[in-house]
């Protein structure tokens, strides 16, 4: 399968400018926006809460357009954390997602880390991994012990 060429966002020159435009096309369902967020290359990641490993661009496209078809994900960006060096920035975020049920709207909140590369094109994201959701709202960060063990 021949590798599909990416329409590179265009936005400014910074990470966080682009986890903004990924966060706003999954809140319009723009899957093709969405793409342009993510880096032209064959190992970029993706792993959606509770889902498989996907790598490449086809099978992270594939995905998110599955998950669109029902329409935009209404998903809110409640905290940023992130940690920066000269070409890659990595932000862990908490991410809120409102559901509507039959019983009402309910609130999810999903912890995800996304990964991003200053490449030619500018930043990209390289990866992007969720973890299930939770009806309950994470705890506030804390400075943690300085020793792992």
């Amino acid at each position: 399968m021949p590798k599909a060429k990416l329409q590179a966002i265009t936005v400014g020159g910074s990470a966080a400018e682009v986890e903004v435009a990924f966060y706003d096309a999954l809140q319009k369902g723009d899957v093709a926006q969405l793409m342009a967020c993510w880096a032209d290359e064959d190992d970029i990641v993706c792993v959606h809460p509770g889902g498989a490993r996907l790598i490449g661009a086809g099978a992270i496209r594939a995905a998110f357009e599955a998950l669109l078809s029902h329409g935009a994900v209404p998903v809110h960006l409640e905290h940023v954390q992130c940690v920066e060096a000269l070409a890659s920035s990595v932000h862990s975020v908490i991410e809120r997602i409102e559901i509507d049920t039959p019983a009402g709207r309910h609130e999810a909140w999903v912890i995800a880390t996304n990964v991003y590369h200053k490449t030619a094109q500018g930043w990209r994201m390289v990866a992007h991994h969720a973890s299930p959701g939770t009806p309950h709202k994470p705890l506030p960060l804390t400075d943690g012990p300085a020793v792992l063990h």
